[in-house]
C-alpha cells in the first residue's frame, strides 16, 4: 500500500470498520509478501505477529465480516489455538527448538491477583501524611509520690488508694480570684446556673481539659460568694455524708472512673497451694439519678450546691438524658488565650504574642486543631516567656510539641489499672479505639471501630489470658465514642481505586495526635507491643486495600522507630506467608521504614538477602519493595535491584517477571519517568531475553493499569487528576515530551511475536476507555501518529479499530473511532 492509499483512507466519514474491510482486500497478498521479506522481530514468530496485526484489518475483516468480529472470543480464539498448536508440532517435527513457555499469558495479572487489589492512591497518601510527624523525644521525671511530670501535665501514675475516711478541702481564694480574671463563659453558662440553682446538683459532662472544672468553680463561686470546697475524688456520690456538706457552700466532685466502682479491698480466692491469686471484686455501685437525688436533698438541707464532673462516655451519655446532666462545651480557645495573654503581658505586647501564636511553625508544632482551655492557658504562658526573652524560637516550638505527647500520655497512663479484666476493660476499649483511630485517621469509622474491637480483644487476653472478653452490643454510641479519642465524625470519601465511595469518616482533631499515640504506646509500654504487633499483622492480611495499606504503613513507621524489634515481630512473619496481600503489606512496611535514612541500610541488607533466597515468597516481597523507591534511595538504584533479580532467573519465570514488571510500572509512576524509560531501552539493547520480557510486561502493565493502582509512598501531585486513567495516558498528559520514547517502546511490544497479541488487546482496552473520556481521547489521538510509522503499524492499528467498532457486545463509539482512524492516517504523512 502506498502513502496515497493512506491518504485516501481519510475520506472515510461514516464507518471505520467498513473502511478497513475495503482496504484489506487490496493489500492482503502484498502484506504477506512484505512480512516474509521483513523477517520481523523474533523470526517466524515475528511474521505471525505481523500477519495477525494486518489480518485483523485485512483477511478477517474482508472475508468474514462483522459476524466473525463479534465471535472472536469463541471460534477465532479456538482457531488461533489450533494454528499455534499445528505450528508447534510442525516445528518439533522439523527439528526446531521447542517454543519457550509464554510468560505473557499472565501479563494482566497483578501481584495480588488483580490490579484493584492495591487500592487507590488517596488511601496511601492519607496514611503517609497521618504518621509523617512521628513521635517526639520526651524528657520525663518520676517523683517519689507516684506522679509524673511531663511538659504541662501532672499525671497520677499509680493512682490513689481508696480510704475509709472522707476528705474535703476549700478552694483557695486566690485561685477563685485568678479564675474570675481569666474565665471565659462557655456556651449555655446561664442555663447551667439556673439548673444548678433549681436542683442544687449539676453534672457537667466533657473531656478533661475542656474547661469543665473552671466552669464548675465559676458557677459555685457565683452562687456561694466564694465559699467553694473540693470533695474527695476517691469516693462516689453515694458515699457523701451530711457531715461532708458545708452550710451555704459549693461542692465540687470529679469522678475518677467512667461508670463502675468497686469496693476498696478485693476478695482473694486461692484454690490450692501455689495457685495464682485471683482478685474477686465486690458488687459494684452504678451511679444513677437516685444517688444524685439523695445528694441534692443533703445540699438543700444545708442551703448548699454541688457540681459533679463526669468524663464523656457511656455514663455521661446516660446522665445527659436525665435532669441533672449538662454537656459543657469548651469555650473558644482564641478567647481563652487572649484573656491569659492580656493578664500576663498587658496591651502593648498582646498583638505581638497573638501573631506568634498564629505562625505556621507554631501551629504545626502544636499539632492540634483547637486547643482546650487548659492548653490555651499553657500556650499563653509559653508565649509570655517567649516575648520576655526567656524562650528562644526553638525552645518555644519544642514546648508546643509537648502538647500532643502530653495528651497521649494522659490517655494511656495506667490504663489497665487495677490489673483485673472487668475493671480495666472500659479503659482498654477506649485505649484500643484511640490506637485504631491513629492507624485509620481519616478513614471510615466502621473500619476504625472494628479494628478497635480486635485490638481490645488482643489487649484483654494479654492482661488476663484465662478469660476471653466478649463485646458489648450497645455500649457508647457512635456519636459520642469519637470524643474519647479527641476525634470527630464527618462525611468523607474512600478511594477504592476504580471508584470513590462516600463514607462516615473519623479523624483526630489535630495532625499530631496519630504519631503521638503510636509513639506513646510503642515507646512507653513494652508489654503492649505484642498485642499491637499481632493486631497489625492480622490487619495486613485483610484483602481490603483500605485496611492492609493503612496497617502496613503504620507497621513501617513502628519498624523505623525500633528496627530490631519491629522487623522480627511485624515484617518477617508477613513476608514468609503464602498470602499475596500479606507479602505486599510486608513490602510496603519495608519501604516505609526505609524513609528514615538511619534505617535504610538495614532495609537494603534485608532486601539483598531476600533477592537471592531460595524462598520464592521472599524474592517476590523484595521485588515489590523496590517499586517504592525508598528502599534503594533513588529510582536508578531501584531499577538496578529489579534487574539483578530478573537476570538471575529464567526468562520464563512468570512470578518473578510479573512482580518485577509491576514494580517497574510503579517506578514509572513515581514522578521520575525519564530514568525508567532510559533503563527500559537499555534493557532491550542488552539482548538478554529475561530483561526483554521485563520491558514488554512493563509496557503492557502501563497500558492496562489505572494510575491510582500504582501509588507509591511519595507524593506525585501531577498524576492526581489522571488517577483513573491508564498510566500511559497519564504520562502523555503530564509529560508530553516523553511521547516519542513511549511510542517506540509500545511499537516494539506490539511488533514482538510473543507479546504482540496481549499488548494489542491491552491497547484495545485503553482505546475503549479513551473513547469515553474526551481529554484522554485527545491525548491518545495525538499519540497514535507516533505509533503508525510504517505500513504494518498502520494496518495493525486499523485492524484493531475495525474489530472494536464491529464488536456486537461493546462496539466502540464511531465518532471516537473516526478520530482515531484519522490520527493513524496522519502518521503516514509524517
Amino acid at each position: 500500500m502506498s502513502d496515497q492509499d493512506d491518504g485516501d483512507s481519510r475520506n472515510e466519514p461514516q464507518d471505520a470498520g467498513r473502511a478497513a474491510d475495503d482496504r484489506a482486500g487490496g493489500h492482503e497478498r502484498g502484506s504477506d509478501r512484505d512480512g516474509d521479506r521483513s523477517g520481523g522481530s523474533g523470526g517466524r514468530g515475528g511474521d505471525r505477529a505481523g500477519d495477525r496485526g494486518a489480518g485483523r484489518g485485512g483477511d478477517r475483516g474482508a472475508g468474514q465480516g462483522a459476524d466473525r468480529g463479534a465471535g472472536r472470543g469463541g471460534e477465532r480464539g479456538a482457531g488461533r489455538g489450533d494454528r499455534d498448536g499445528d505450528r508447534a508440532d510442525r516445528g518439533d517435527r522439523e527439528g526446531e527448538q521447542p517454543r519457550e513457555p509464554s510468560v505473557f499469558a499472565s501479563a494482566d495479572r497483578g501481584p495480588l491477583g488483580g490490579e484493584s487489589g492495591t487500592g487507590g492512591a488517596a488511601t496511601a497518601r492519607r496514611a503517609v501524611r497521618t504518621l509523617a510527624g512521628g513521635a517526639g523525644d520526651r524528657q520525663t521525671v518520676i517523683h517519689g509520690d507516684g506522679t509524673v511530670y511531663e511538659g504541662p501535665q501532672v499525671l497520677a501514675l499509680y493512682g490513689p488508694d481508696r480510704a475509709p475516711h472522707f476528705v474535703q478541702g476549700p478552694v483557695p481564694p486566690e485561685t477563685l480570684a485568678h479564675l474570675g480574671r481569666v474565665y471565659c463563659e462557655t456556651t449555655g453558662y446561664q442555663r447551667m446556673k439556673d439548673r444548678l440553682r433549681d436542683h442544687r446538683v449539676l453534672v457537667l459532662c466533657g473531656e478533661p481539659g475542656s474547661g469543665r472544672q473552671a466552669t464548675a468553680l465559676a458557677l459555685l463561686d457565683e452562687l456561694t460568694h466564694g465559699k467553694v470546697f473540693r470533695l474527695d475524688p476517691r469516693h462516689g456520690v453515694d458515699e457523701i455524708t451530711e457531715e461532708a456538706v458545708e452550710d451555704g457552700g459549693g461542692h465540687l466532685l470529679e469522678l475518677l472512673t467512667e461508670d463502675i466502682r468497686t469496693e476498696s479491698e478485693p476478695r482473694h480466692s486461692r484454690s490450692g497451694p501455689g495457685d495464682r491469686v485471683a482478685a474477686a471484686p465486690r458488687p459494684a455501685t452504678r451511679l444513677s439519678e437516685l444517688h444524685l437525688d439523695r445528694f441534692g436533698d443533703l445540699l438543700r438541707g444545708r442551703n448548699a450546691y454541688g457540681v459533679v464532673l463526669v468524663e464523656n462516655g457511656e455514663l455521661a451519655d446516660r446522665l445527659l438524658r436525665g435532669r441533672y446532666g449538662v454537656y459543657c462545651p469548651p469555650p473558644p480557645a482564641d478567647e481563652v488565650l487572649h484573656r491569659h495573654l492580656r493578664l500576663q503581658l498587658g496591651g502593648e505586647a498582646l498583638g505581638t504574642a497573638q501573631a506568634v501564636a498564629r505562625r505556621p511553625d507554631v501551629v504545626e508544632a502544636l499539632g492540634l486543631e483547637a486547643l482546650r482551655p487548659r492548653e490555651a492557658a499553657l500556650l499563653a504562658d509559653h508565649l509570655g516567656r517567649h516575648w520576655r526573652g526567656e524562650l528562644t524560637d526553638e525552645q518555644l516550638l519544642a514546648d508546643c510539641a509537648t502538647f500532643v505527647t502530653a495528651q497521649a500520655r494522659e490517655w494511656f497512663a495506667g490504663a489497665d489499672r487495677p490489673g483485673t479484666l472487668p475493671e480495666a476493660l472500659p479503659v482498654l476499649n477506649a485505649g484500643a479505639f484511640r490506637i485504631a483511630v491513629a492507624v485509620f485517621d481519616g478513614s471510615a469509622y466502621s473500619l476504625a471501630a472494628e479494628a478497635a474491637e480486635l485490638l481490645a480483644w488482643e489487649l484483654a487476653v494479654t492482661l488476663d489470658p484465662e478469660h476471653a472478653p466478649g463485646r458489648r452490643l450497645f455500649g457508647t454510641h457512635a456519636q459520642h465514642r469519637p470524643v474519647l479519642a479527641r476525634a470527630v465524625l464527618e462525611d468523607g470519601e474512600l478511594d477504592l481505586g476504580p471508584a470513590k465511595v462516600p463514607v462516615r469518616a473519623v479523624r483526630f482533631q489535630g495532625g499530631g495526635l496519630a504519631g503521638a499515640v503510636l509513639g506513646e504506646v510503642w515507646h512507653g509500654y513494652h508489654n503492649v507491643r505484642g498485642p499491637v504487633a499481632r493486631w497489625l499483622r492480622a490487619l495486613c492480611d485483610d484483602p481490603r486495600s483500605e485496611v492492609w495499606v493503612r496497617a502496613s504503613i503504620a507497621a513501617g513507621v513502628l519498624c523505623s522507630w525500633d528496627w530490631i524489634h519491629g522487623f522480627r515481630e511485624l515484617i518477617a512473619p508477613l513476608a514468609a506467608t503464602d498470602e499475596p496481600v500479606a507479602r505486599m503489606a510486608a513490602a510496603t512496611a519495608l519501604a516505609e521504614s526505609a524513609r528514615d535514612p538511619r534505617v535504610r541500610p538495614a532495609v537494603a541488607d534485608v532486601l539483598k538477602e531476600w533477592a537471592t533466597s531460595d524462598e520464592d515468597t521472599l524474592v517476590e516481597t523484595a521485588l515489590l519493595a523496590h517499586g517504592y523507591v525508598l528502599a534503594a534511595g533513588d529510582v536508578p538504584g531501584s531499577l538496578d535491584a529489579l534487574a539483578r533479580v530478573v537476570r538471575a532467573r529464567e526468562a520464563s519465570d512468570t512470578d518473578v517477571l510479573v512482580h518485577a514488571a509491576f514494580s517497574a510500572a510503579r517506578l514509572l509512576a513515581s514522578g521520575e519517568p525519564e530514568p525508567v524509560l532510559l533503563r527500559l531501552r537499555q534493557w532491550l539493547d542488552d539482548g538478554r531475553l529475561s530483561l526483554a520480557n521485563l520491558v514488554l510486561l512493563t509496557v503492557i502493565r502501563a497500558l492496562g493499569t489505572r494510575t491510582t493502582h500504582l501509588w507509591g509512598l511519595r507524593d506525585v501531585p501531577e498524576l492526581d487528576p489522571h488517577a483513573a486513567r491508564p498510566l500511559l495516558v497519564a504520562l502523555l498528559a503530564t509529560r508530553p515530551g516523553l511521547a516519542p520514547d513511549l511510542a517506540r517502546l509500545l511499537r516494539h511490544t506490539l511488533a514482538t511475536a510473543r507479546s504482540g497479541e496481549v499488548a494489542l488487546e491491552a491497547f484495545g482496552g485503553l482505546l475503549r476507555r479513551a473513547a469515553k473520556d474526551p481529554e484522554a481521547l485527545r491525548h491518545v489521538c495525538g499519540f497514535l501518529p507516533l505509533l503508525a510509522v510504517d505500513r504494518r503499524d498502520r494496518d495493525r492499528l486499523r485492524g484493531l479499530l475495525n474489530e472494536l467498532v464491529r464488536d456486537r457486545d461493546r462496539p466502540l463509539d464511531r465518532r471516537a473511532a473516526r478520530r482515531m482512524w484519522d490520527a493513524v492516517t496522519e502518521g503516514a504523512n509524517r
